[in-house]
């Protein structure tokens, strides 16, 4: 059993990323596996939130990613993607290639629900990815646009 190795000190998430992030580029956690937050808090002697806010940081730089109903992974798993996924690589396809250009409005929700025959929440989850990667910028009350930077 590995040994307990707490914490302490300013910015303990950061500590936490940079301490999964070494042990992922070891092999320790191969792809598909990732300890949950309840065992990274007892391990590492740190509150839930700070555990949630070290695996934000590694989901932010792809290391890791969230997959419903199993929590989060290192990436790289070869499961079938959800539709959600299916449709965020579809949107973020039209805009690499130009078809969604900068400032440009993204389909609304109910088009992209009928044109994917989704629900409102799987078109909504697949627009909350695009906005956490910058690509897509809601305006309360007017829509969401395709990100000028």
């Amino acid at each position: 059993m590995r040994e307990s190795r707490w914490l302490t000190g300013w910015r303990v998430y950061c500590q936490l990323a940079d301490v999964l992030r070494e042990r992922i580029a070891a092999g320790e956690y191969p792809a598909g596996t990732l300890p949950s937050e309840a065992e990274l808090c007892t391990e590492f002697g740190v509150a839930r939130n700070t555990a949630r806010r070290g695996l934000a940081v590694l989901e932010a730089e792809g290391l890791i990613v969230t997959i419903p109903a199993k929590g989060r992974v290192v990436s790289g798993t070869q499961a079938a993607p959800y539709r959600y996924q299916v449709i965020a690589a579809d949107l973020r396809g039209q805009i690499a290639a130009g078809s969604l250009a900068p400032g440009a409005a993204v389909p609304s929700e109910s088009e992209l629900r009928q044109r994917y025959e989704v629900s409102r929440n799987t078109v909504r989850q697949a627009l909350a990815v695009l906005e956490r990667e910058g690509l897509v910028i809601a305006h309360p009350g007017k829509g969401r646009f395709v990100s000028e930077g």
